[in-house]
């Protein structure tokens, strides 16, 4: 799949909005290849569109690289010298290849209006403007040659379509799916060249995948209906023998595996489909994305890498530098992978439980500072968060998971203890706080030990005194071992919560 060529690959995103995951996997998949192959990962921004142009999502792709990992050699912020790496800075060159094509034979001008198209397209069901119909449009191929030159002298609006020919098949080998191929007779003539002398897709992102010299090429199934019209570019410019090889990437499918997963699906079924936070500018709606969510990176990318891909082992828990190490063409699917966001919640569960203290802390720090919790003791953060890390899925369950270490409950949980509260037990908590009152050292060992021989000594029942414990610690049902907790808050704290705690439950 590699030949001596140097592997220079490319991320290649249109400035339109957020960053799907799908988009993101494209961009992981370029990088692993190029890593593993020590090449070359290019950004390259995909905005000859200038209609659907948003402002700040050019800068949105690049802090989503940037947290994922996977940072391009060149891009419009570190340019080398394939640039630019805008394609609108590069207008000026597209229409002299376009011109070649028409003087080869191969693309004519086409006048047609917008409204004699859409006239067409009432008159005529699925409308194509190809072989079958161009000698009834208004274009260089139908028209007196004379008639042509005078319309171009006085600059009339027009558009260059590429002539795609008639009864041939087109194929090339995919690096996924093997050979592929497509008769040229249900191919249209698509538009290369605007009326406002931008580019199309189609003939900017040839002509860039040269003069870049991009080896390989990674993108979407939905791509390959394109792949005929870029063939005929790759030869009738010239350039056949440079052609990247391609592999057509399979989809990320709704988690029925019914149709590619969509942003409405995503709001259907509560969970995001893009990697950040992303704001339209223009309607200010938020729409939420994985790394706000509270996922670790390291979980975002091993999940998105295994969207298609595997290694061919059991083992599912991936760094980027196993993933560059593992990474090859022959074990990506060429069929549709479901989305299931209950495992990507595993993936992050996992990630967190495997992350160091020192790879967690900032993110709990900033938590904590979002619900005005400041100046925060690490040594103290490294022992809670050693305690709750194992129930957290997302990053921010840190807050549900372990906000009583750092605030008082300000609520309890008291339908859970007053049908069964006794003054037994009432006397049994007055005790107990006398008892750690005096007790040393104060740690987990030592509480659990003194508040089982009390339970003892009071004839009572361990089941019914360890809930109310908790429930005046923490304030719900909920969190790590109590006796973890009662040491980690240390004896003041927990004294004061348990006289707290069963006041509010003798004032009920």
């Amino acid at each position: 799949m590699v030949d001596d060529k140097k592997v220079r690959v490319r991320f290649a995103p249109s400035p339109t909005g957020g960053l799907h995951l799908g988009g993101v996997r494209t961009a992981l998949f370029n990088y692993l290849f190029a890593k593993k192959h020590n090449g070359d990962f290019i950004l390259r921004i995909e905005d000859t569109d200038q209609t659907r142009f948003v402002a700040g999502a050019e800068e949105y792709i690049i802090e989503c690289l940037s947290w994922c990992g996977i940072l391009p050699q060149e891009s419009p912020q570190n340019p080398g010298e394939f640039g630019p790496y805008r394609q609108s800075e590069r207008k000026e060159s597209y229409r002299a290849y376009a011109e070649r094509l028409v003087e080869d034979g191969n693309a004519y001008y086409a006048f047609d209006t917008s409204e004699e198209l859409n006239a067409e397209r009432k008159k005529t069901p699925n409308f194509t403007y190809g072989h079958k119909t161009r000698s009834s449009m208004r274009n260089s191929l139908s028209l007196p040659e004379e008639e042509v030159r005078t319309l171009l002298e006085k600059n009339t609006p027009h558009v260059i379509r590429l002539k795609v020919p008639e009864d041939e098949t087109i194929s090339f080998n995919d690096m996924i799916r093997g050979q592929v191929s497509f008769e040229t007779n249900i191919v249209d003539d698509k538009i290369l060249l605007k009326a406002d002398n931008m580019p199309t897709y189609h003939l900017a992102v040839v002509v860039d995948d040269h003069k870049m010299q991009i080896s390989h090429i990674f993108r979407g199934e939905e791509w390959l209906p394109s792949a005929p019209i870029h063939i005929l570019l790759w030869e009738y410019l010239g350039w056949k023998k440079e052609m990247p090889q391609w592999a057509h990437l399979p989809l990320i499918l709704k988690p029925d595996g019914h149709g590619k997963l969509s942003k409405r699906d995503g709001d259907r079924l509560g969970f995001p489909v893009f990697a950040m936070n992303w704001t339209d500018p223009a309607s200010g709606e938020l729409i939420k994305g994985f790394r706000e969510m509270g996922f670790l990176s390291e979980a975002f990318v091993n999940m998105l890498a295994l969207l298609g891909w595997n290694d061919g082992s059991d083992q599912e828990l991936f760094s980027l530098d196993e993933l560059v190490e593992r990474f090859s063409i022959e074990r990506i699917n060429n069929s549709g992978a479901k989305f299931d966001f209950e495992k990507a919640k595993w993936f992050n569960h996992e990630w967190i439980k495997k992350s160091s203290l020192e790879e967690l802390r900032p993110y709990f720090i900033a938590i904590l500072a979002e619900h005005q919790i400041f100046d925060i003791d690490n040594h103290y953060l490294d022992i809670v968060v050693n305690l709750v890390k194992e129930r957290l899925m997302l990053l921010v369950d840190f807050w549900d998971q372990a906000s009583f270490f750092f605030k008082e409950p300000e609520t309890y949980d008291l339908a859970s203890v007053l049908p069964k509260w006794t003054a037994e037990k009432t006397t049994f908590f007055t005790d107990i706080i006398e008892k750690f009152e005096g007790f040393e050292p104060w740690n987990s060992e030592g509480i659990e030990s003194l508040y089982k021989l009390a339970i003892q000594a009071s004839g009572l029942k361990m089941g019914e005194l360890m809930l109310p414990f908790r429930i005046m610690l923490v304030g719900g049902k909920f969190g790590p071992h109590i006796f973890d907790i009662a040491a980690t808050l240390g004896k003041e704290e927990s004294i004061k919560r348990i006289k707290k705690g069963l006041s509010a439950i003798l004032t009920q």
